[in-house]
């Protein structure tokens, strides 16, 4: 059986089916397809599937142009029925793994998603699992939901940033681990179809540390560097002209920056998944949690920042005008996942200001999973009819000029904007 699937894949007679069509499992199975394998996507979005199907992308990074060529030269359509799965060979499940209120892992997405594919899986299936999740869910969790049939199981993490112009889903290296020599295997086969470097692991749960621990890594030094801004504000001192002096260094350093707050689904959340997992053997994870703790009080610091900024000009905060300029967690994308723009604007509110947005992406705050007082909110024109700006997205579309011609005080969080008297650094 093993090896008649292995033949299929190699001779690219395999149907994939890709499940959960977002930020990571979209580009996927574009590019799946664009290597000439046949691609399924399931998705529970009913839009999102009509959408693809009528050749309307729904990520902006990923332009209409590419899906229609898809749609018109390679084996893609878009489904919500998942008794589709008995005619896949091989299965990537790319959903959502969120945290709870009590910042615990939710794997609700990924549970709901085995129960549903389980009575289609065909026998001997390849199934791969590529949610950021903690070490041992792919034999804990996955494997006992679809035990009934014999399937051959990987865990390959999903590396995707939206909007980086160097690295693309076929480019970036890919992990990939197996418990049992046959699905490994069959999974290289797999991902050798469209990605260019396969990096094989001794066990899912090595890959699903892996995964864990590239983030870990930049969560720390963030939240290192965020420390540091603030005690350099105190001092008087240019954190960022101590980033840039220490760049100069050619070995031993690494450059991370400031910013508002972490965003994006990875690099706020991943790191509890290890701290959950450790205190499940009797562990704490003392750098990560601090590390966590500090990154999230960083929308904080900001609100104070434009508080003094205010007070500058003789305004309180309660009745002042602000202008959140980019909601979007990273530049020029139109995601906005765990974004601290949303936290700076509730926080502000919460404060009595009155808070408008201008961001290109978002020409609506659409839906959210804790800020559902922004619903239906829309992006508003750059004008002087405000208090102060806040800079939390620092987009290139943005025209400099055009801010500054405003005359209305700046708050940047991002160090983007030319140093003049009512610019302050955040």
């Amino acid at each position: 059986m093993t090896r008649a699937l292995l033949n299929k894949i190699q001779n690219k007679e395999i149907t994939l089916g890709v499940i959960g069509l977002g930020y990571v499992g979209y580009p996927l199975a574009l590019t799946f397809a664009e290597a000439s394998i046949p691609v399924v996507g399931f998705d529970i979005n009913e839009k999102t599937v009509d959408s693809l199907n009528a050749g309307k992308s729904h990520i902006r990074h990923i332009n209409h142009g590419r899906l229609s060529q898809v749609l018109e030269e390679c084996e893609f359509r878009a489904t919500s029925d998942f008794s589709e799965v008995r005619e896949c060979d091989a299965l990537i499940v790319a959903v959502p793994t969120p945290l709870t209120s009590n910042l615990e892992p939710d794997l609700s997405y990924i549970e709901a998603t085995c129960k549903a594919i389980a009575p289609h899986l065909r026998e001997g299936a390849l199934v791969s699992l590529e949610s950021t999740t903690w070490p041992g869910t792919c034999r804990e969790v996955v494997a006992p939901i679809l035990s009934e049939t014999e399937i051959h199981l990987v865990y390959s993490p999903e590396r995707e940033d939206p909007g980086n112009p160097e690295f693309c889903t076929k480019t970036i290296p890919k992990l990939l681990g197996a418990d049992d020599p046959a699905s490994l295997e069959l999974g290289q086969a797999l991902y050798q179809i469209a990605i260019e470097e396969i990096v094989p692991m001794s066990s899912t749960a090595a890959a699903e540390t892996t995964k864990l621990f590239e983030n870990i890594f930049r969560s720390v030094n963030i939240a290192l560097v965020n420390e540091l801004k603030v005690i350099l504000d105190r001092l008087g001192v240019d954190v960022w002209e101590v980033i840039h002096a220490a760049s100069t260094k050619p070995f031993g350093f690494t450059p991370f920056y400031p910013g508002p707050g972490l965003g994006g689904h990875c690099i706020p959340i991943d790191p509890f998944y290890l701290s959950w997992k450790a205190k499940s053997v009797g562990l704490t994870t003392r750098f990560i949690e601090l590390a966590g703790e500090i990154n999230r009080s960083m929308p904080h610091y900001v609100v104070g920042k434009v508080q003094d900024c205010l007070n500058e000009y003789g305004k309180a905060l309660k009745g002042s005008k602000i202008l959140v300029l980019g909601i979007a967690y990273k530049p020029n994308i139109d995601d906005m996942r765990e974004s601290p723009a949303l936290e700076l604007m509730r926080l502000l509110m919460e404060k009595g200001a009155l808070v408008e947005y201008h961001d290109p992406y978002f020409p609506e705050i659409g839906q959210t999973r804790e800020y559902q007082q922004f619903l239906g909110k829309k992006s508003q024109p750059i004008t002087g009819d405000y208090d102060c700006f806040l800079l939390a997205t620092n987009h290139s579309v943005f025209n400099p000029d055009e801010i500054l011609s405003c005359s209305v005080p700046v708050v940047d969080t991002r160090n983007w904007l030319p140093k003049k008297d009512h610019i302050f650094n955040a």
